[in-house]
C-alpha cells in the first residue's frame, strides 16, 4: 500500500487518497492481470473547550476555523491553541474530560491552600521578627543604661578629683543625651546567623496568584491519574526491624546512621579536644594488712592491676590478679608507685574495744559499791557466813555441803550496797579463786578458829596479794569448842599477813556464821575499807566487765553471769565476751528478777549468747552486730590456728611424740553444768597424768549429754562423765546400745577419786625381786632319763622349788631360769633350808660344773597407784 498524497495537507479539506496496488511479483504468474484500487481517507478534528466554553465543537476544515475565542489565563494573556493540544483534545473521551476537570479543580484547590499557608507563614515570621526586634531593643536599652551609669560614675570620680563637693551637698546629675540609636525609625531585625538577604526576602514574600491551567497541566494530570508506587521506599520504624537475616543485614536502605557519641567524638577530634592532658599523680595512704591480694592492693592504690603485676614480674614474681602477697611485698610495691603505707594487723579489729581507765573524765565518775570476794579453805564456813549476811540458805542446796560454783550476790547495809563473790575452797577450784581475786576490790579471808591456816588458805592469800587487793581476815567458828583465834593470828604471821591486833594494818573480825555473831562488824569493816579505797567508775557509756560464770540452760540457752565494772549494761546491747557474742535479751539479778539495766559493780545473768563464753573472759559492749561478728571470728580463727599447729617441727618434738605414743591413755568426755566446774575438773584430771598413763580429754563442754556426745565417745571408746547433768532419753538408749559407759557425779571428790583409780589400774605393776638364798654345787650327776642333776649344799638362806635361779660362775651370771627339780634324798621337797644338802636341776639347761653358785630369788608384782 502506498500513499500518493503528502503526509500533511494544510491547504486541502483534510482528506488523503490511498492507492492499493498488487505486489510486484504477482504479474509474473500466468493468467493473472495486475489491478489497482484507490481509497479516500478523511481526517476529522474534534476540539474540546475549557471550562465554561460549552459543548465541544467539531470541524471538518482547518483547525483555525471560526469559533468562539479561547479563554484567557488569569494573568490576562490569551491562551494559544496549539495543534498538539487540539489533537489531544479531539482524542479525549467523556470520562477523560471528567477526570481532567476533576484534576484541574484539585490543582486549583491546592494552589489556594498553598497561598493561604504562605500568608500564614509570612504572618508568623513577621510576628517572630517583631518579637526579636523588641528583645534586641530592650537589651540595647539596658546596655545603654549600664554604660551611662558607668560613664556617670567615672565622671563623678573625675569631678571629685578636680572640684570637691561640700559636705551634705549632692552633686547634680548630668542630663542624659538622647541616644542616636533610639531616634532612628524602626528597622528590621538583623538576620539570624547564616541567613542572607535573598533568603530573608524569599521567606517574607507571599506567593502571587497562580494560573489555573498551564499548557503542560493536561499531560501531568493524565500521568498522575493512574496510581503508581512511590519512588522512595517507606521508612520502617527502628523498633520494628523484624528478625535479622542476610537480606535485612545487606539492605542499605535501612542502615542506621552514626550515634550521637560517635559524632561528638568526631567533632572533638576535628577541633583537637581529644588530646589528653597529663594529670598529676595523687599519692594516697594505702592500708595494708598482713596478707592482701593483688587486685585489692591495686584497688586501694587506685592503680591498674596490670601495672602492679608488671612490677611484681620485674621483681621475679609471676603472680596473677587473685594471688595473695605478704605485707612486705605490698609495702614495697606501694612505695615504688609513690604512695604512703599504713601497716595494720588482724588484731587491730580489737582496737578500742576496752576503754582506757586513765582517760576517764572526773565529772563522769560516780561512787560504786565495793566488790568483795570471800576466800578460804574448804569447810571453813564461807558460804554459811554469806548466807548469814544475806539471810539465805544456799548451803542446803549444795551437793556434799561444799561450794562447787562461784556465786555473785548483792547485799544492802545502811543504804549502801555491797557485792559479794563466793568462791569454792576445794583445791581443784584454783582458777575460780584466782578469777575472783582479779575481779574484786576487797578479799575476805575466812579462817576457822578451830582449824587454823590450811593449804587453800595459803593459796587464797597468794591470789589476793597477786591481785593487789586489801585483805580482811574473818575468824569464823569462834563459838565452837576448841576455837583459838590467837593461834590463827599467829599462823597468819608466817605468811606475811599482819593483823591489827598484832600491830599490822590488816583488819580482823571474829564472827560466827552459825549464831550470826558480829556480822555487822564485818560489814562495817568492809564499808570502811571501801571508803579508804574511794571506789568510783563511770556510770554512762558502753558497759565493760568480767564473766564470772557461764552455763548452758535447757530452756534459756547460753547464760553468763557477768560483773559490770564500768558503764551501763542494758537490754538490747551487743556484747562481746571472748570468742562469743550476744544481743542481750534479758538481764536477771541475784534475786531472780528481770531488770532493764545494770550499773557498775552489779552482778547479773545475761541471756542471748550465741555460745557459752569462758569464765574469766572480759566483755564489752560494741556498736553493731557486724563488729561483734568480726571480733569473734578473728578470735575463733586464732584459736583454730593454735590448735592446728601442733605438729612436730623439730627432732626433739618428734622424739617426745614417739615417747608419748607409748603412754597408756584414758579417753574421757566431760560434760558439766557450768563452765567453771568443767574447767576445774579438766585441770584436776590433767594433774593426774604421769609419764606412763594420762587422761585424754576428747571434749569438755557445758550442758546435758546428747546423742552427738555418745557418737563421739563411740568412735574413741571413751567414758562419758556427767557432772550435775544427765543424758536425755535418746542419748541414754544409744549409749546402752553401743556399750558406752556413762558415769554421773555431783561431788568433785568422788569424780577425781574414781578417775584416779581407773588410771592407777592402767599402770604397769611394779616388779619386785626378793632374795631367798645361795647354794654351792658340790658334784654333778648324770642320771638317765632325767639328765644332769647338781648336788648342792645351801650356804645362805633357803631354796624354793619354782623360784627363779641364776647360775653364777666366777662371779658372772651364766644362766637365768627356774628350778625344775628340788630333791632331798629321794623325795621331792618344796624348800630346803640353809646347811642342808639337796639335788637341783634346771629347766632346759645342763651346763653345770662343780664350784658354781646357784642364786635363788622370788619375783613379786606390786600394783602401783597414782
Amino acid at each position: 500500500m502506498t500513499d500518493k498524497d503528502k503526509t500533511s495537507d494544510n491547504s486541502g479539506s483534510g482528506k488523503k487518497t490511498l492507492t492499493l496496488k498488487g505486489a510486484p511479483n504477482l504479474g509474473a504468474r500466468p493468467g493473472m492481470s495486475r489491478s489497482s484500487r484507490t481509497v479516500v481517507v478523511e481526517k476529522r478534528t474534534r476540539r474540546v473547550g475549557g471550562p465554561g466554553t460549552g459543548a465541544p465543537q467539531q470541524s471538518g476544515g482547518n483547525a483555525s476555523g471560526g469559533g468562539r475565542p479561547q479563554p484567557s489565563r488569569p494573568g490576562g494573556r490569551p491562551q494559544s491553541a496549539s495543534p498538539r493540544q487540539n489533537a489531544n483534545s479531539a482524542s479525549l473521551t467523556q470520562n477523560e474530560n471528567q477526570a481532567r476537570e476533576r484534576a484541574l479543580r484539585e490543582a486549583a484547590a491546592r494552589a489556594e491552600e498553598d497561598r493561604v499557608k504562605a500568608e500564614e507563614e509570612a504572618q508568623r515570621h513577621a510576628e517572630i521578627d517583631a518579637r526579636r526586634k523588641a528583645e534586641r531593643e530592650e537589651a540595647e536599652r539596658r546596655a545603654a543604661a549600664v554604660e551611662a551609669e558607668k560613664a556617670r560614675e567615672a565622671a563623678n570620680e573625675e569631678l571629685d578629683g578636680i572640684v570637691p563637693v561640700k559636705a551634705g551637698q549632692a552633686r547634680p546629675k548630668p542630663v542624659a543625651k538622647p541616644s542616636p540609636r533610639a531616634a532612628q525609625p524602626d528597622m528590621p531585625p538583623p538576620p539570624p546567623p547564616g541567613e542572607g538577604e535573598d533568603d530573608r526576602v524569599r521567606r517574607r514574600a507571599a506567593p502571587g496568584p497562580k494560573a489555573l491551567v498551564d499548557k503542560d497541566e493536561l499531560e501531568r494530570a493524565k500521568r498522575n491519574a493512574a496510581p503508581r508506587p512511590s519512588a522512595t521506599p517507606a521508612r520502617r520504624d527502628s523498633n520494628s526491624r523484624g528478625r535479622l537475616n542476610v537480606n535485612s543485614a545487606l539492605d542499605d536502605s535501612d542502615r542506621r546512621g552514626p550515634s550521637l557519641a560517635a559524632m561528638r567524638r568526631r567533632q572533638n577530634k576535628k577541633m583537637g579536644r581529644n588530646t589528653k592532658v597529663a594529670q598529676p599523680k595523687l599519692a594516697r595512704e594505702v592500708t595494708i594488712p598482713e596478707a592482701i591480694t593483688v587486685a585489692e592492693l591495686a584497688n586501694r592504690m587506685a592503680e591498674r592491676a596490670v601495672d602492679v603485676i608488671k612490677l611484681l614480674m620485674a621483681q621475679g614474681q609471676m603472680l596473677k590478679i587473685n594471688d595473695v602477697i605478704d605485707a612486705d611485698t605490698a609495702e614495697l610495691i606501694a612505695t615504688e608507685m609513690g604512695h604512703t603505707v599504713k601497716r595494720v594487723a588482724e588484731s587491730d579489729v580489737e582496737g578500742g574495744l576496752f576503754d582506757d581507765i586513765d582517760n576517764d573524765d572526773a565529772g563522769d565518775l560516780v561512787n560504786r559499791p565495793p566488790v568483795v570476794t570471800i576466800m578460804g579453805h574448804v569447810d571453813h564456813g564461807k558460804t554459811s557466813l554469806l548466807d548469814a549476811i544475806r539471810e539465805a540458805n544456799v548451803v542446803s542446796t549444795e551437793a556434799g555441803g561444799i561450794t562447787q560454783h562461784i556465786g555473785a550476790y548483792q547485799v544492802e547495809k545502811n543504804g549502801q550496797k555491797i557485792t559479794f563473790l563466793d568462791t569454792p575452797g576445794h583445791e581443784a577450784f584454783t582458777a575460780m579463786r584466782a578469777r575472783g581475786a582479779q575481779a574484786t576490790d576487797i578479799a575476805i579471808l575466812v579462817v576457822a578458829a578451830d582449824d587454823g591456816v590450811m593449804p587453800q588458805t595459803i593459796e587464797s592469800i597468794k591470789h589476793a596479794k597477786a591481785a593487789g587487793v586489801p585483805i580482811i581476815v574473818a575468824i569464823n567458828k569462834i563459838d565452837k569448842q576448841g576455837a583459838d583465834s590467837t593461834r590463827v593470828r599467829t599462823e597468819l604471821l608466817q605468811h606475811e599477813v599482819f593483823v591489827e591486833s598484832m600491830g599490822g594494818e590488816v583488819l580482823d573480825v571474829e564472827v560466827s556464821a552459825l549464831k550470826k555473831t558480829n556480822l555487822d562488824g564485818l560489814l562495817e569493816a568492809v564499808l570502811l575499807q571501801s571508803e579508804v579505797l574511794e571506789l568510783k567508775a563511770p556510770e554512762k557509756g558502753p558497759a565493760q566487765g568480767l564473766v564470772i560464770e557461764s552455763k548452758l540452760d535447757k530452756g534459756r540457752g547460753a547464760v553468763a553471769t557477768v560483773l559490770v565494772q564500768r558503764g551501763m549494761l542494758s537490754v538490747g546491747d551487743i556484747v562481746v565476751a571472748g570468742n562469743e557474742w550476744a544481743k542481750v535479751r534479758a538481764l536477771i539479778d541475784d534475786k531472780g528478777e528481770q531488770v532493764k539495766s545494770a550499773g557498775p559493780s552489779t552482778p547479773v545473768e545475761v541471756l542471748g549468747f550465741s555460745g557459752v563464753p569462758d569464765a574469766g573472759d572480759r566483755f564489752a559492749v560494741v556498736e553493731s552486730e557486724a563488729r561483734a561478728r568480726e571480733i569473734t571470728e578473728y578470735r575463733q580463727r586464732v584459736i583454730r590456728e593454735k590448735t592446728a599447729g601442733g605438729g612436730a617441727t623439730s627432732l626433739e618434738q618428734m622424739m617426745n611424740q614417739l615417747k608419748a605414743s607409748g603412754i597408756a591413755k584414758f579417753p574421757l568426755l566431760i560434760k558439766g553444768d557450768v563452765q567453771g566446774s568443767v574447767e576445774a575438773i579438766v585441770t584436776a584430771l590433767n594433774k593426774l597424768s604421769t609419764d606412763e598413763v594420762s587422761a585424754q580429754i576428747l571434749y569438755s563442754g557445758v550442758g546435758g549429754i546428747t546423742e552427738s556426745d555418745v557418737t563421739l565417745a563411740t568412735a574413741s571408746s571413751a567414758v562419758i562423765i556427767g557432772f550435775n547433768v544427765r543424758a536425755n532419753k535418746q542419748a541414754a538408749e544409744l549409749a546402752q546400745r553401743e556399750g558406752i559407759e556413762v558415769r554421773y557425779y555431783n561431788i568433785i571428790y568422788d569424780l577425781i577419786d574414781d578417775v584416779k583409780g581407773v588410771m592407777s589400774g592402767m599402770l604397769a605393776p611394779e616388779v619386785r625381786e626378793t632374795f631367798l638364798g645361795n647354794a654351792e654345787i658340790l658334784e654333778v650327776f648324770n642320771i638317765s632319763k632325767v639328765g644332769k642333776v647338781a648336788g648342792c649344799r645351801v650356804t645362805d638362806g633357803m631354796v624354793e622349788r619354782g623360784a627363779g635361779v641364776r647360775l653364777i660362775r666366777d662371779n658372772v651370771v651364766i644362766h637365768e631360769g627356774k628350778l625344775s627339780t628340788l630333791k632331798r634324798f629321794k623325795d621331792e621337797v618344796k624348800e630346803v633350808q640353809s646347811g642342808q644338802e639337796c639335788g637341783m636341776a634346771f629347766e632346759k639347761y645342763e651346763d653345770m660344773r662343780p664350784g658354781d653358785v646357784i642364786e635363788c630369788y622370788r619375783v613379786e608384782k606390786v600394783q602401783r597407784t597414782l
